[in-house]
């Protein structure tokens, strides 16, 4: 069982490192907001298999805490893409 996690964290790492190279590369920015959040899901795995080969459960508080960082993150970065700013402000008063 622990080579199988062993060899599933290696792969993911190799992953990883395709992923990042996208991030930097891509071609549009919406390749690139994927590419972060593929990363953050490529990362939030890394994290529960590192779990599950020391046989804690202390780290699974980090990948929620992650999970919820990498999709507020993204949401933040669509809506940029989309409208140019991420927080409308009204000026008006």
């Amino acid at each position: 069982m622990t080579t199988f996690i062993i060899t599933a964290i290696v792969v993911i790492c190799l992953s990883m490192i395709a992923v990042i190279y996208r991030m930097v590369k891509g071609p549009s920015a919406s390749d690139r907001v994927v590419a972060l959040d593929s990363l953050g899901v490529s990362l939030i795995s890394l994290i529960g298999l590192f779990s599950v080969l020391v046989e804690t459960s202390f780290f699974l508080e980090i990948v929620l805490l992650l999970a919820i960082l990498s999709f507020i993150g993204t949401v933040a970065f669509s809506k940029f893409i989309e409208k140019g700013d991420i927080i409308k402000r009204d000026n008006s008063r």
